[in-house]
């Protein structure tokens, strides 16, 4: 069986069911694991060489509409009859499900049953330990710097914070993404502050740039250097790999109380 995955999480989604072999092509931004990259590329996700896609013959195409903007692909793919499965993961939920739908496709079910018990067992357990940290610190995530973006309460992040003994400043805005400006976040005061910015690499994102906008060096975070720079690939995709990305988190945050539990996550 041929698969192409146009977009980053579906990769992962398909990598945590031990499929990567069957894969013939991924998107330009699908960079995990590692042996992807050796695939060919066929475009950005938001705009899939298809020709490209369609010469590779696969027998199963895996599009995503957690990403704004991927419905022309999908459009595309119905109109060359070429045979696919749109995922849209928002929620661990979501994920979870999401792993017995790639499963089922490709014919390894009963694994992919297994995979989704190993990955349900871990959110539960992290939420477990998360609900019984007494006055949970209020962390800003930072999508996008100009203009401001951040995670709202219809968000995975929403629910990672909470799974990390943390709250997302901004679950109270009933949205998936919000965006804001830099007095607001100076009114929310957050307790950290997590830079993860889509698309671009951890060591390119600079502390030093938000220290400099307006009023936020009276933040709480800023005076306290409760900033984190984190990976852009374990915080901002839907994936199993978000999982990872709140161990991380955790351990920053309350590491006595997650240390022993997640001292090695699969």
């Amino acid at each position: 069986m041929k698969i192409v995955s146009i977009c980053p999480s579906n990769t992962e989604i398909i990598d945590y069911l031990g499929l990567t072999p069957l894969l013939a092509g991924v998107d330009d931004f699908s960079d995990y694991p590692e042996e992807v990259k050796s695939l060919p590329q066929l475009g950005p996700d938001l705009s899939i060489n298809m020709d490209k896609l369609e010469s590779l013959n696969p027998d199963l195409v895996f599009s995503s509409l957690s990403v704004p903007g991927m419905e022309k692909n999908i459009e595309e793919l119905e109109k060359r009859n070429i045979p696919h499965i749109t995922l849209n993961p928002q929620s661990f939920s979501d994920i979870a499900d999401d792993l017995l739908t790639v499963g089922k496709a490709c014919g390894i079910e009963n694994h992919a049953i297994r995979r989704h018990q190993e990955f349900t067992g871990t959110v539960n357990r992290l939420k477990t330990i998360g609900e019984g940290v007494s006055n949970p610190p209020s962390l800003y995530w930072e999508w996008w710097p100009k203009p401001v973006f951040t995670p709202g309460k219809i968000n995975w992040l929403t629910e990672l914070s909470e799974m990390v003994g943390a709250r997302n400043l901004f679950n109270d805005v009933e949205l998936a993404s919000v965006q804001t400006d830099w007095d607001d976040v100076v009114k929310r005061n957050p307790d950290y502050i997590c830079l993860a910015w889509v698309g671009v690499q951890q060591k390119r994102v600079k502390p030093e740039i938000v220290k400099k906008r307006p009023g936020w060096k009276q933040l709480e975070a800023v005076q306290k250097d409760r900033i984190f720079v984190l990976e852009e690939a374990l915080y901002c995709r839907p994936s199993p790999l978000l999982l990872e990305g709140a161990v991380k988190l955790a351990g920053l945050l309350h590491p006595d109380l997650y240390h022993e539990e997640f001292s090695q996550i699969e």
